[in-house]
């Protein structure tokens, strides 16, 4: 095989593996460094001696992240109020990123189901439920016996347990999208509670680098005045940008024209369940 096979190649797994590190790491950023790290090795390996490619890569790419999460375990146990994954915007609905996923495995909610795994829980989960490997080469993947591999991938499964998203179309989902940032821009208490499930959440990721609230927001109520109060001390100029945020509706904050946060939105019932709100500069450095 030679460079420009071996390269096209890798770029066809490229979007399967910066989703398992993705999945895996819940960081853009991160995830992208280990896809190209797994370049640098997939082109110093002798191709002849690769009898499967993809779960060559998928090898590498889960071993990076399992040796990443383990090294990073004491700061996520430090970090500052609610840790939310960094928001993975797709405004091409066609991103090749998507097609080898499960719609549902990227919101931000299942991410944090994910979170209550140990670092090899969520290795086998995703290998096997988004991936759909089978548990022998699961098993070369994360030095377990295949019979190991399947009692915690069922151990796993049932922590996650059933998750299922919105039904909601998309165009009604983005309209309700626009509808929740019409109401807080103009100041709608009215019209925010209609949109709000009574028992909705605010989760705020602002990891101890800018003011965020450090634990949920909890109620309709609650986050109507806590929207009334920000914006009522807001004088700088605001623009919004309508997009997809980890396979749900969502908006890019600007304020003075420089990215401040993004805010997604968990829908159940045609009602807003669950706001995502991350502020966390560090976080943000992929989006333009």
């Amino acid at each position: 095989m030679n460079d420009v096979q071996t390269e096209l190649l890798f770029t066809t797994y490229k979007p399967l593996l910066f989703s398992l590190a993705y999945r895996m790491l819940g960081s853009v950023q991160d995830a992208e460094d280990i896809v190209q790290d797994a370049y640098i090795t997939w082109s110093e390996q002798e191709m002849d001696l690769v009898q499967n490619p993809k779960a060559y890569l998928c090898k590498i790419v889960t071993n990076r992240c399992l040796d990443l999460l383990r090294s990073a375990r004491k700061q996520r146990e430090t970090y500052v109020g609610p840790w939310l994954p960094e928001p993975l915007l797709a405004d091409n609905k066609e991103d090749p990123a998507l097609h080898y996923v499960m719609k549902e495995s990227l919101s931000t909610a299942y991410l944090l189901l994910l979170e209550q795994l140990s670092e090899t829980e969520r290795a086998v989960f995703l290998l096997r439920e988004v991936l759909e490997y089978d548990y022998r080469f699961i098993s070369e993947m994360v030095g377990k016996s295949s019979s190991n591999c399947r009692q915690i991938f069922h151990r796993a499964k049932k922590a996650i347990g059933n998750y299922t998203t919105s039904t909601l179309s998309p165009p009604k989902a983005s309209a309700l999208t626009e509808q929740f940032v019409a109401a807080v821009v103009s100041g709608n208490v009215s019209n925010l509670l209609n949109l709000l499930a009574v028992d909705a959440k605010l989760i705020s990721d602002g990891g101890g680098k800018i003011k965020a609230a450090l634990v949920p927001i909890l109620g309709a109520e609650r986050i109507s005045r806590f929207y009334m109060g920000i914006m009522a001390k807001t004088s700088e100029e605001l623009s919004f940008k309508y997009t997809n945020v980890n396979g749900e509706p969502g908006i890019v904050l600007y304020v003075e024209q420089q990215v401040f946060g993004v805010l997604s939105l968990q829908i159940k019932n045609d009602l807003i369940q669950t706001i995502y709100w991350v502020v966390n500069p560090d976080k943000l450095t992929h989006i333009t």
